[in-house]
């Protein structure tokens, strides 16, 4: 069975999958709230089912967006384990 990206990252970094979330979240906090109004909008086309994307959402959004862009092989050269 593959392991799921945010594990990966995980183990990579040493941490526990909650840890990684985390990040991931505090991440995409700070993105939603940047001051740069440019920025802000990039984050806020994320769709999300709450106020702010979680960490699955952003994932989903961001494969979607390298797909869209015809970059699936950053997703093969980065994913295999």
């Amino acid at each position: 069975m593959q392991e799921h990206i945010f594990e990966r990252m995980a183990r990579e970094r040493n941490i526990s999958v909650e840890e990684m979330r985390a990040i991931i979240s505090d991440r995409i906090e700070k993105g939603w709230n940047d001051k740069d109004p440019v920025k802000r909008e990039q984050w806020r086309k994320i769709p999300c089912a709450g106020e702010v994307p979680t960490p699955d959402e952003w994932l989903r959004y961001a494969v979607e967006r390298i797909k869209d862009d015809g970059q699936e092989g950053l997703l093969r050269k980065y994913l295999i384990w």
